[in-house]
């Protein structure tokens, strides 16, 4: 199979040895806030359909206008992103598949930890999760404004919107519990997210084709 190479930014002149830039400080800055907007919206809706939670949290108006201002608000740390050439060029990385994509996949789907699993700077993982939550979120914004804007549609509409909603959010909670606890088994990847670089060894382990500075 033919190497496939992806391109990122140099590291900076004078960083840590044995690392190297993964992220830019734009695109730490998208994370942190959609990850906690994503929390908030998340939380509310615990609050709103766990009974021992809404007993607990009470102010319920509250924490409705709370939930629908955090999942309408989702999409500002992306648009705002658009501004960053590196966040852009991670974009078109994160929507391109290629043969060794395929390959992790169907290595990760069979659990496979003999064949070799080639990724690029993300890895088809990370492509499918990003690809799904970005369409799950904009399902979530629509169903929701039909759920609070009352007079939008008629009263079939809406509790189709209701029930896509709730069962939908159900899925986003556990993909992003999976997600997170992905995260926690690897603190490099945290490390990059945080600080923006990561150790060389790491990258040529995990993510093989990723070429830095190409």
């Amino acid at each position: 199979m033919p190497r496939h190479t992806e391109h990122t930014e140099h590291a900076g002149p004078g960083g840590p040895a044995g690392r190297i830039r993964r992220f830019s400080r734009g695109e730490r800055w998208i994370h942190r806030s959609t990850a906690a907007l994503m929390g908030l919206c998340v939380a509310t809706a615990a609050c709103l359909y766990l009974p021992a939670l809404a007993e607990l949290v009470g102010r319920r108006h509250l924490v409705v206008t709370v939930h629908v201002w955090s999942g309408l608000l989702l999409v500002v740390p992306f648009l705002l992103g658009l501004a960053s050439r590196a966040f852009r060029a991670d974009l078109r990385r994160l929507g391109r598949f290629g043969p060794h994509d395929r390959v992790w996949l169907r290595a990760a789907l069979r659990r496979d930890r003999v064949t070799r699993r080639p990724a690029g700077k993300f890895n088809a993982g990370q492509k499918v999760y990003a690809g799904w939550l970005a369409g799950a979120v904009l399902v979530m914004a629509g169903t929701g404004m039909l759920m609070w804007w009352t007079g939008l549609v008629p009263l079939v509409q809406r509790t189709a919107a209701t029930f896509v909603h709730d069962w939908l959010a159900l899925t986003v909670a556990v993909v992003l519990a999976a997600h997170i606890g992905k995260a926690l088994g690897d603190p490099e990847a945290r490390r990059g997210l945080r600080t923006g670089s990561v150790g060389r060894a790491w990258a040529e382990r995990e993510h093989p084709l990723w070429r830095p500075g190409e």
